[in-house]
């Protein structure tokens, strides 16, 4: 591989976001073998092992992008072929579904065990991986804890932030691209309500 395909490496985290320090070589090369079939069918299959979802995964991709009972692709909404392929679905579509019907939880118990500082060096493998949240919770500076809240004082916290702002235009929205298709609809909706495009 030539020098101009390689590089090292090397971020230091900077406060706010950044993840945990990440240093190593990255490599780019070109890549002839098709994009999709028996490779990505292996990697679907080994992420649905590894979130234990042997019923409900396979049976969802059957659903998925299907116009008589079925449901589009959160992730990429494939448009439904009348006469198409009976899975006509991705493999990012198929890791969303299976996210999505995950069993892990975490509650406040977990956000009291660890503080904010520590969750900063995992990964994001790592925290995806603790499971889904339960709960609001709100981040507590003088404990570094995410603490629970309830929802009428998390809905009350958002728009106190929002109505001291100048312009609704200081304001930027921001959600998971696995939202679906109609709640990203909804989402967008209430940001041109409130009065800008920062989406």
């Amino acid at each position: 591989m030539s020098d101009k395909n390689k590089a090292n490496v090397e971020r230091k985290s900077a406060d706010g976001g950044e993840g945990p320090p990440v240093s190593g070589q990255w490599s780019q090369h070109d890549y002839t073998h098709p994009a999709a079939g028996w490779g990505a069918a292996n990697a679907v299959m080994r992420f649905i092992a590894r979130e234990n979802e042997w019923i409900q995964g396979p049976k969802a991709i059957l659903k998925m992008n299907h116009e008589d009972g079925g449901f589009d692709c959160p992730g990429c909404a494939w448009p439904d072929a009348l006469k198409g392929l009976k899975l006509d679905i991705c493999e990012n579509g198929i890791k969303h579904v299976t996210w999505e019907m995950t069993g892990k939880r975490v509650d406040r118990h977990f956000f009291a065990a660890h503080t904010v500082s520590e969750l900063s060096t995992w990964t994001d493998f790592a925290l995806e991986d603790q499971g889904r949240l339960t709960e609001p919770l709100v981040y507590d500076s003088a404990s570094d804890h995410y603490v629970p809240i309830s929802w009428q004082d998390a809905f009350n916290l958002i728009g106190e932030h929002l109505r001291a702002l100048d312009s609704p235009n200081e304001a930027a929205f921001y959600t998971s691209g696995r939202l679906g298709n109609e709640a990203s609809f909804f989402y967008q909706l209430m940001a041109r309500e409130y009065g800008t495009n920062n989406l």
